[in-house]
């Protein structure tokens, strides 16, 4: 571990979540992001009251403010293009959101999966070809980020290979595409199909890494726990974290809100965060 302050915990919540945590988040200041403007349901609603209840909720808030984007029922590599299209309404509506919430980063899914990772490379031109549907669908949506200071950032879901989500984030050559790396996705990916560990997704990433979702998992399924329920290594993840310039947002992603003093005190516990 280097000399550097340790970091300060954030969380991900929806309003309900910040209504119960709002000291917490206030206390220090802490990077949120917001979870309620995903859904299709959310976004073809008029989400602006809840928008503003939450903005409302949050005066005084100086931390760093980012939104879970659109990622039900889609993918950002589509071949048609007509959901292609669809995919792209869902993300600059996702971004319409970030820009009245006052949120400066959108989380979105990584389109890769273990089967691509495989598979790519034995078809000619496949690689290449993912990357420009990725570009057809984004490039609208990057100008828009862009245009309005808000950086995406790609999310493992299924990738084994960490390099591939670094690779094409690098190919827009635009300060607002990043990259995402969530634990216990990264964890489970190393026990059931043989990716790195934890901390290796950290250091083949590098300053690339802007935005962590922590939550802790057994390895068998996507969990969500608590940081101390499951098998992650957490010192050595921090350990790689420290190397890092770019000063990524340690956001708590956990299914059950109840647990996040209970995952914040472990890592504290450790030496790890504040």
């Amino acid at each position: 571990m280097t000399d550097r302050p340790k970091p300060i915990l954030g969380a991900a919540l929806g309003l309900n979540g910040l209504m119960t945590h709002l000291g917490w988040v206030m206390d220090r200041q802490r990077d949120i992001e917001l979870q309620d403007f995903h859904t299709a349901a959310a976004l073809d609603d008029d989400w602006r009251p809840l928008a503003e209840e939450t903005r409302r909720l949050l005066d005084g808030h100086t931390g760093r403010r980012g939104l879970h984007g659109p990622f039900w029922g889609f993918k950002i590599d589509s071949h048609d293009p007509e959901i292609r299209a669809v995919v792209r309404r869902r993300l600059l509506q996702g971004l319409e959101c970030c820009a009245f919430l006052g949120a400066d980063q959108m989380v979105i899914h990584s389109p890769f999966t273990t089967w691509d990772n495989n598979n790519l490379d034995a078809f000619p031109g496949a690689r290449a070809q993912l990357a420009e549907r990725v570009h057809l669908t984004l490039k609208e949506v990057v100008a828009r980020a862009e245009s309005q200071g808000c950086t995406l950032v790609i999310e493992n879901i299924e990738d084994k290979d960490p390099m591939d989500r670094v690779a094409l984030a690098a190919s827009f050559n635009s300060p607002a595409v990043r990259v995402s790396l969530d634990t216990g996705h990264a964890h489970y990916a190393h026990c059931s199909t043989g990716a790195p560990p934890v901390d290796f997704h950290v250091r083949l990433a590098g300053d690339a890494l802007h935005h962590v979702h922590l939550q802790d998992t057994d390895g068998h399924a996507d969990r969500h726990w608590a940081p101390g329920r499951g098998t992650i290594l957490w010192p050595g993840l921090f350990e790689a974290l420290a190397g890092l310039n770019s000063n990524p947002r340690l956001i708590l992603e956990l299914r059950d809100k109840a647990t996040l003093p209970e995952g914040a005190a472990h890592l504290v516990r450790l030496g790890l965060a504040e």
